[in-house]
């Protein structure tokens, strides 16, 4: 008697193969470099129509209002709405609001209201699509693939930082209306890619009995009843300010060495590169490091890189510098965001993550008016060196935390 023998391979799941994540992914990248672009053309149309910086402060304070004002009733709306119809509408009415731009200069009806309104929008659309994409994430791809996932949109967004400004400024040289119809094409472009992701982007939901107020804090409570989510928020917010702030430090020792503003572009463009490149290895090093590792080390090393840069005026070595810094942001990020997409339960995985984006980006404009303080009363080597003492508590705290030092790998199941 003969026996025969089949050996079964099992084919290991590919982000690449992936046919929803790959849909959503395109249509984001097209999205996130138009708004790249028309992000870096809006200030130079307002200072071209009216020559007011402060009325440039007004539109870029509207486009900010979002992030602070939306996030959490957002999370809220995005656990009990359906989140493709989010996404779509978000996509719809952000396309509509920035091809209001180029018909309103062409009919010579352009005002700044109109521009905040429009900026307004726009940041309340990337609120809503985030929270949502988020959310939806770990239905499109599964567990083991989501610091590749999560990898891949870092490298999206940080080669749109990269290509995005240059364009934007292209753009506008041919015609003040072309970057904002860009920027409404790629929503369009958008849209339509998410029309091919099939899977069901969110669990079934229970009848609801809770007030929107009481779903609201339902997040905060769960993100402040888990420790090394807490912990990692804590971490994420404080990094934040500091990098925050370092961004007009950087100008303003980039002027004293006697840079261009081409040279300070340059240096910056150093900068998001480092960031690139960083987010193109996320996926391979967080296989190679420990959590634990990552969390800790990352603060440390930005805490050991951030003096260097009261040692140099010179802005390619300043971009260098903060490209080695930016470097290790995504690695930081694609472990945070897996720990945040397999710990959180579906069902609040909007309002935890709008809690944790509130908490984390809300503390932005604290650093931008710290930065000018501090620059206008110790001058930027005190300002570094204060950076870096906010720096080095970061990396303690991040050291003797029993939640770091005892967080769980990733999780590589299916």
């Amino acid at each position: 008697m003969t026996v025969s023998t089949t050996t079964v391979t099992t084919r290991q799941p590919s982000l690449w193969r992936n046919r929803d994540f790959l849909a959503l992914w395109g249509g984001q990248i097209v999205s996130t470099l138009g708004s790249r672009t028309s992000a870096t053309a809006l200030p130079l149309l307002v200072l071209a129509i009216t020559g007011s910086p402060s009325s440039a402060g007004l539109v870029a304070a509207a486009g900010s209002l979002p992030y602070l004002v939306a996030h959490l009733p957002a999370g809220t709306l995005v656990d009990r709405w359906n989140r493709r119809r989010i996404m779509l509408t978000s996509e719809v009415v952000a396309g509509l609001a920035l091809a209001s731009v180029p018909v309103a200069l062409w009919s010579n009806l352009l005002t700044i209201p109109q521009l905040m309104v429009v900026a307004f929008a726009q940041g309340t659309c990337f609120a809503f699509f985030g929270l949502a994409e988020q959310a939806a994430l770990p239905r499109i791809v599964p567990t083991s693939l989501l610091p590749a996932a999560l990898a891949q949109n870092e490298a999206k967004g940080r080669g749109a930082a990269l290509v995005g400004p240059p364009l934007g400024g292209l753009l506008f040289s041919a015609g003040r209306a072309l970057p904002f119809l860009a920027d409404a094409v790629s929503y369009c472009t958008a849209a339509v890619g998410l029309l091919f992701v099939r899977k069901d982007l969110q669990a079934e939901r229970t009848v609801r009995q809770e007030s929107l107020w009481q779903e609201t804090t339902a997040g905060l409570r769960w993100l402040w009843r888990s420790p090394l989510i807490r912990a990692a928020v804590l971490l994420v917010a404080a990094s934040n300010l500091v990098f925050q702030a370092l961004a007009l430090v950087l100008v303003v020792l980039a002027r004293q060495g006697g840079a261009s503003a081409g040279t300070t572009g340059l240096m910056f463009g150093i900068y998001g590169g480092g960031g690139l490149l960083g987010a193109l290895a996320a996926g391979a090093l967080q296989r190679r490091f420990s959590p634990r590792t990552v969390i800790i080390g990352v603060n440390w090393i930005w805490a050991a890189l951030l003096p260097l840069l009261a040692l140099t005026s010179n802005p390619l070595l300043l971009g260098v510098i903060g490209g080695a810094s930016a470097f290790l942001g995504p690695l930081w990020n694609v472990v945070f965001g897996t720990y945040q997409l397999s710990l959180v339960p579906d069902e609040l995985m909007g309002r935890v993550g709008s809690a944790a984006m509130t908490l984390c980006w809300g503390v932005l404009p604290l650093g931008s008016i710290a930065a000018g303080y501090l620059l206008a009363g110790v001058g930027p080597a005190g300002t570094v060196l204060i950076l870096t003492t906010v720096m080095l508590a970061t990396a303690l705290a991040a050291t003797v935390s029993p939640a770091v030092r005892h967080a769980p790998p990733l999780p590589s199941g299916p």
